[in-house]
């Protein structure tokens, strides 16, 4: 199902690996994109060159929310947590999901790093997310099929689920969609896969995507072909850069 993708990682693995600062001015390039895209698809009105200047230059935009300043730096300072957490092959844990959403959090100095202790819906959408009383059990329950059910499992299809089953539970007031996409990337490092960033034009996709899921059908499949998408795309530029910084090395 995923032969081109696994011919493209390959591929990615024969190559030369970046280090030092060049690997580090990649990853500064993409945190910038990451974290406008992530933050705008939830509603943040700062740009992709005013996040930069928040979280690259430490500078305030004029006429723009405090909250999206935090949420910018939030999500940056989120994002260096989860590369450690995969360059050190940590194990995933409750406590490790409530760190990150603790950092992604930045603005709710009450909400952060807790599971939510009141019930949650989106208006206008036929969606129900579990009692705020059954969020632990749950929550324990994915780590269970994450650990053992979703082992085997081909990277794409363990990340797609794992990300549509998270969404689902829904186990904060707010913050889910942001820490779950980190969570889909932490799990594509740690098997040595480059991040991905789900852009903000594709926001009614997305959306789309979960919605499938948490509907009567439970239709995986179409967040499994979007990120599975993402995921070769995100390998083929990874190996345009590396095949190039081969080429000028020679």
């Amino acid at each position: 199902m995923f032969e081109n993708v696994d011919m493209l990682f390959q591929k990615l693995n024969s190559l030369p690996m970046l280090k030092g600062s060049s690997l580090q001015r990649i990853m500064d390039d993409f945190t910038v994109s990451y974290t406008y895209n992530s933050n705008a698809i939830e509603g943040s009105t700062l740009t992709e060159y005013e996040t930069y200047m928040v979280i690259k230059q430490d500078m305030t935009i004029a006429d723009k929310p405090l909250r999206h300043h935090l949420d910018a730096i939030g999500h940056r300072d989120a994002f260096l947590y989860v590369q450690k957490l995969a360059s050190d092959k940590t194990i995933l844990s409750e406590s490790v999901i409530k760190d990150i959403h603790y950092l992604v959090l930045t603005s709710d100095y009450e909400g952060k790093g807790r599971y939510r202790d009141v019930d949650v819906y989106i208006s206008g959408a036929d969606v129900v997310f579990p009692k705020a009383e059954s969020v632990p059990e749950k929550m324990k329950h994915l780590l269970k099929v994450y650990e053992n059910t979703m082992r085997d499992w081909h990277i794409i299809k363990k990340v797609a689920l794992f990300h549509l089953m998270f969404e689902s539970i829904h186990p904060f007031i707010d913050g889910n969609g942001r820490t779950g996409r980190l969570l889909l990337n932490f799990d594509l490092m740690s098997d040595g896969y480059p991040p991905i960033d789900i852009k903000l034009k594709d926001k009614n996709r997305y959306y789309y995507c979960l919605q499938s899921y948490q509907g009567a059908d439970e239709n995986e499949m179409p967040m499994i072909q979007m990120v599975e998408s993402y995921v070769q795309e995100a390998i083929i530029q990874r190996i345009k850069v590396l095949e190039k910084a081969r080429d000028l090395s020679r």
